[in-house]
């Protein structure tokens, strides 16, 4: 398309298409970014209470379907039945595995559609019969659903420290 084309046709089309609105183009309503992060934290707390329970299938409530995980010193895994799969293993392995989440953020996207969860938490359990701790970033994405739920897209879970005794 030539740059004189443009002038003389699109923008005077442009200009009687927002004419023929009265002049005003509506926008789309701004999203409820702070109902969408409590949603996201009150999903995030019952994941946690399905780790603490040693359900996998409550612990992976709101992967989405094709969730991609990324974990210390752990091979990257695609898909929820991959993420319980997991799950279940470090179920059996550490009968003592708990989770305590430290600090918590949620910033979500203007349009309302996707969010970034970050957070840091303690997790408990033993290490050879010996009880241990340490801390733990998690950084999740989430996408809106065509349901209007949320899940997540990916998940990042990173050492900060070394397990230590209690």
């Amino acid at each position: 398309m030539s740059t004189i084309w443009m002038r003389t046709t699109m923008i005077p089309s442009l200009a009687l298409a927002a004419a023929s609105l009265g002049g005003h183009v509506q926008a789309a309503p701004a999203a409820d970014t702070a109902r969408i992060a409590r949603e996201i934290r009150a999903d995030v707390a019952q994941a946690i209470a399905g780790i603490n329970a040693h359900d996998a299938v409550r612990a992976t409530a709101f992967d989405a379907p094709d969730v991609v995980v990324i974990a210390t010193r752990q091979p990257n895994t695609t898909g929820i039945t991959a993420d319980r799969a997991g799950f279940r293993k470090g179920f059996a392995s550490d009968r003592a595995w708990r989770v305590a989440m430290i600090s918590e953020s949620v910033d979500v996207a203007a349009a309302g559609d996707m969010a970034v969860y970050r957070s840091v938490y303690r997790q408990d359990g033993t290490h050879a019969h010996a009880p241990t701790s340490q801390k733990v970033n998690f950084i999740a994405g989430f996408r809106r659903q065509p349901d209007s739920s949320w899940k997540m897209a990916w998940y990042v879970v990173s050492d900060i420290d070394r397990p230590h005794g209690k």
